[in-house]
């Protein structure tokens, strides 16, 4: 099926994923942009499976300070390369995580051994919560999107919160 640009471009726009993905879920999809949306992040997840054992030893450190100086946040996030560092995505990727942290004050990431899995909802490692600005994605899904995005394995390493009178 032949696929109108514009909703290339607009899928494009919406997800930030390559043309060629873009045109090839909407093909797939037969121009549903619901589906077409679906078949990129399946896509981002499953190419995140693959580039999970590459080694991430590049990234950056950013912060966040919230309510006036009372919550501050310093969160760690690798790549595997300095270009993807440096990139606008992967900063916005990683400032996201950091007002998410902010936010949920989480006890874990979610990827040490012997994680919890049966944690209440305010104990939830990072990783498997949702998203503080679309509740329908998880912190996991945010990463396994800028893994489709940027081509590039994404770890969250470490970080710290610090909170006023706590």
């Amino acid at each position: 099926m032949a696929v109108d640009s514009s909703k290339i471009k607009q899928l494009r726009e919406e997800t930030g994923a390559p043309v060629m993905d873009c045109k090839r879920a909407l093909e797939d999809s037969d121009g549903d942009l619901v589906e077409a949306k679906r078949k990129l992040r399946d896509r981002g997840a499953a190419l995140a499976e693959k580039k999970a054992g590459r080694v991430a030893a590049q990234g950056i450190v950013d912060s966040y300070i919230h309510g006036g100086g009372r919550i501050g946040v310093l969160v760690e996030v690798n790549c595997e390369t300095d270009f993807v560092a440096r990139n606008d995505d992967f900063r916005r990727l990683v400032h996201d995580i950091a007002m998410q942290i902010a936010a949920t004050d989480p006890r874990s990431i979610g990827t040490e051994e012997g994680a919890s899995t049966d944690s209440t909802e305010n104990e939830l490692p990072l990783l498997r919560q949702a998203f503080i600005r679309d509740e329908k994605r998880t912190i996991q899904d945010l990463v396994h999107e800028g893994v489709g995005k940027l081509g590039e394995n994404i770890v969250i390493r470490r970080f710290a919160r610090y909170e006023l009178g706590s």
